[in-house]
């Protein structure tokens, strides 16, 4: 098996380095201590990602994006990882890739403008009665005549606040199955500004400061039957043919912030003195490098994998569930160890170890949380023995 990076990789990995340590650190520490994304920066970032070529590179080339393929992408997402994600994933945006997945008219009318930065999407699954359990989902879609009305509650939304539409993710029926009945799901646009459509602000969360989410609210909101993304039924398997890689993405994002968290360390305990020598030379220090180390490269190895196997269409949803999982629990766990290898300093706000630390603890919640990638895993082993 071959693991060297092409040049062309390493080009990349270099260039959103460098453009994240030059463009996104400087704006980290106001950001965390209000806990607010200025648009006046998020445009000037917007304007150099783009200048960069590193703006809507998820996106095919076909429909206007840099066209990265699955691996590439990820080492690219581990580089902005490394930054304040409301900064990086704002500012250098990435369109949800199943924007692709419209109409022709769609297309023109939602991603293009998202590519070229004038407009940001979002995506609504989640209810306060429906977090992982999306088929229990209450909102629903009824048609009436060429249009269909939607009613429900949303919560949890990023970045809604700024978004100039949602995908809006809702049961539009029921089928009958082995273990009951199960909703039938569709999926729509809805353009902000639509009566009925409404966006409230969401909770204060202790991750990921001035990455905002919301509350959105359908009350008899009517939309036409063109702005159905998909089939009617149909929006799950739309969201699994073009969504599946979110899991890596998530991984990715957290390889990189333990990265940062772990050369802090490093660094640390290579200059730090106490009792007359370097506490990199005591064994309590040195030992949690060696584990930090270790659990790096095996959240960073299963990513890989499961990137390139996406590539070649071998990639099961075990794959990206096993790199979601060990990279989501190793950055916990990297960001607490170098928290306590830097002692009081650790938790004070003249690191990053502190937010990384913070930031860390919805990684393994969003994107499905722990328990659910433990079920995927499980019952792929199980289910070809019939268990």
């Amino acid at each position: 098996m071959h693991f060297a990076l092409t040049e062309e990789q390493k080009m990349i990995v270099e260039t959103t380095r460098s453009f994240v340590e030059n463009e996104l650190y400087p704006y980290e520490a106001e950001i965390e201590r209000t806990g607010h994304l200025d648009m006046d920066v998020i445009k000037d970032v917007q304007k150099k990602a783009m200048e960069a070529g590193l703006y809507a590179a998820n996106i095919p080339e076909e429909f206007g994006g840099a066209g990265l393929d699955t691996l590439t992408w990820l080492l690219y997402e581990k580089e902005l990882g490394r930054a304040n994600y409301a900064l990086h994933w704002t500012g250098v945006a990435r369109p949800s890739n199943i924007l692709c997945a419209g109409t022709p008219e769609q297309r023109e009318k939602y991603l293009e403008p998202c590519v070229r930065g004038e407009k940001w999407d979002c995506m609504a699954m989640t209810e306060p009665g429906a977090g992982s359990d999306l088929r229990g989902m209450k909102a629903t879609a009824k048609q009436d005549g060429d249009d269909w009305i939607i009613n429900g509650t949303k919560h949890f939304i990023s970045h809604a606040d700024i978004a100039d539409f949602t995908i809006v993710y809702v049961a539009t029926g029921e089928e009958d199955t082995p273990r009951g009945k199960k909703k039938l799901i569709t999926s729509f646009f809805v353009d902000k500004g639509t009566p009925g459509y409404t966006v409230r602000d969401g909770y204060n969360n202790v991750s990921h400061r001035g990455y905002t989410n919301s509350i959105l609210e359908f009350d008899d909101c009517r939309v036409p039957k063109e702005n159905m993304l998909g089939e009617v039924h149909k929006g799950f398997e739309v969201a699994n043919d073009w969504l599946g890689a979110t899991r890596l993405q998530v991984a990715s994002t957290c390889l990189g912030r333990a990265d940062r968290a772990f050369q802090h360390a490093v660094e640390f305990a290579a200059e730090r003195e106490q009792f007359g020598q370097r506490i990199g030379k005591f064994q309590g220090v040195s030992f949690k490098l060696a584990d930090m180390a270790m659990e790096m490269k095996a959240a960073e190895l299963l990513t890989w994998e499961a990137g390139w196997k996406y590539d070649q269409g071998t990639c099961t949803d075990a794959d990206m569930a096993m790199a979601k999982l060990k990279a989501t629990e190793m950055l916990a766990f990297v960001a607490d160890e170098a928290i306590q290898i830097h002692g009081g300093m650790g938790v004070m706000d003249e690191l990053p170890l502190e937010r990384i630390w913070r930031d860390a603890r919805i990684e393994r919640i969003w994107e499905g949380t722990s328990e659910i990638q433990r079920h995927i895993i499980s019952r792929a082993l199980l289910r070809p023995l019939g268990a």
